[in-house]
C-alpha cells in the first residue's frame, strides 16, 4: 500500500512538472488524477486494497466531521443554558489499539472533540484517561469511542 501511495505521489508529480505548475492546487489535482489512473489498473496490478483503505480513511475522517459537530452542539446546548448542571468526570477507557500511532490518532481525535480531552495514557498501554465535561454514563461514552473512533481506526490501519 505504501508504494502505491508513493507511486501516487510522483503521478501527481509529474503532472505538476507536465503543467508547469506546482501550486499547492494543481498538486492536488494530480494527486487526484493520480488516484483515478491507478483506479482504472487497479485489478491489472493488484491495488483493490488500496482504494478499500482510502474509503475506510475517508469514513474515518466523516466520522470525525460527524462527531465534531454533534459535540460542538451538545457543549453550545451546555454553555446557553441558564443553570448549567453537569457531571463531569474523567474516565478510564480500556484501549484496544495497541500500536503507538493508533493510540495518539485516537487521543487526538478524542481531543479535538468539543467536551472531551485526552488526559494521559498509562504506562502499559492499555487505558486511556479522559476528560468529559458531562459524563451521565461512563459506559455509554465508553461504547460510544469503542464503536466509533477505535474501530474506525482499527479498519484503516490494519
Amino acid at each position: 500500500m505504501t508504494s502505491l501511495f508513493l507511486i501516487n505521489i510522483l503521478l501527481a508529480l509529474a503532472w505538476a512538472a507536465v503543467t508547469g505548475n506546482f501550486s499547492e492546487i494543481n498538486l492536488g489535482f494530480g494527486l487526484v488524477l493520480g488516484f483515478f489512473a491507478l483506479y482504472l489498473i487497479r485489478e491489472q496490478v493488484g491495488t483493490t486494497a488500496y482504494f478499500r483503505r482510502i474509503r475506510q480513511a475517508l469514513g474515518l475522517a466523516l466520522l470525525f466531521i460527524y462527531e465534531l459537530i454533534l459535540s460542538a452542539w451538545r457543549v453550545a446546548v451546555i454553555v446557553i443554558q441558564p443553570k448549567i448542571e453537569l457531571e463531569p468526570g474523567i474516565i478510564a477507557y480500556p484501549l484496544t489499539v495497541d500500536r503507538d500511532f493508533e493510540i495518539t490518532m485516537l487521543a487526538n481525535l478524542i481531543t479535538l472533540t468539543p467536551g472531551t480531552l485526552s488526559v494521559d495514557v498509562s504506562d502499559d498501554r492499555k487505558t486511556l484517561y479522559i476528560h468529559c465535561i458531562d459524563v451521565p454514563d461512563p459506559q455509554a461514552t465508553i461504547d460510544d469511542i469503542k464503536n466509533g473512533f477505535e474501530r474506525k481506526i482499527l479498519e484503516v490501519f490494519r
